[in-house]
């Protein structure tokens, strides 16, 4: 598969950091519409300990014109040509741009002395089909996934281009009963896809709609503080 040239969104991302001297690092891309800073304000909410250093880091997508939505121009990681309850068809060519955007962010921070093994790619509706693939297919071992509300995008992608440095790869997937936005079924598909590649992910329900709520963002805290306490570098 080819690679696209990796774009540039015309903001750049936002970053925190809960320590100095961070040894993890954390690429969380926001939904449909949104922008970097809408998960901002979860970090606090994980409850990570004092003595993890990590960097959130919260990219903002270029703006385009979304096809489902009216030909309107938001912020969106590719283009939705059409939906519906159990499906998703989408511009392959804008998801592998977006892609290129994630392995641009993690060579920089493999840069800034952070090993891909310490990487986690998180994401949130359309955020998270984009961590999905980005992850799955990355050709370097990468720390887990983070996927909310979401969706595998392309599976023919994604199992085409299956990484077997990420076979293995940590997953936490989470959806809400009522999301009227990103079906149930949507999310349960993407679990079954990734069983029949032979991963295992940790799936949770919430009652919620197209939402986070309390309850995730504390087993996401929980999982992430699991997942940092494995020293996976050597």
């Amino acid at each position: 598969m080819t690679e696209h040239t990796p774009f540039t969104s015309d903001t750049p991302p936002i970053e925190i950091e809960t320590s100095p001297n961070p040894q993890w690092s954390v690429i969380w891309m926001h939904g449909l519409g949104a922008d970097g800073s809408d998960f901002e304000p979860i970090v606090p909410e994980l409850g990570l300990p004092e003595g993890l250093a990590v960097r959130f880091i919260f990219p903002h997508a270029p703006f385009r014109a979304v096809t489902c939505n009216g030909g309107y121009v938001m912020r969106a990681w590719y283009d939705i040509i059409s939906l519906a309850p159990d499906a998703r068809q989408v511009d392959e060519a804008g998801l592998l741009e977006s892609r290129a955007l994630v392995r641009h962010l993690i060579d920089r921070e493999t840069a800034r002395g952070i090993p891909s093994e310490r990487i986690i790619l998180a994401g949130f509706s359309q955020g998270g089909a984009v961590a999905y693939l980005s992850a799955l297919t990355h050709p370097t071992p990468l720390a887990g996934i983070v996927a909310l509300s979401t969706y595998i995008p392309s599976a023919r992608l994604v199992t085409t281009d299956v990484a077997e440095a990420n076979r293995q790869i940590p997953i936490f997937a989470a959806h809400g009963t009522d999301d009227d936005v990103v079906s149930l079924a949507l999310g349960e598909q993407a679990v079954e896809l990734l069983h029949a590649l032979g991963l295992e992910p940790e799936w949770r329900t919430y009652d919620m709609p197209h939402s986070v709520c309390m309850d995730e963002i504390t087993d996401i805290g929980d999982w992430l503080k699991r997942l940092c306490s494995r020293d996976r570098v050597r």
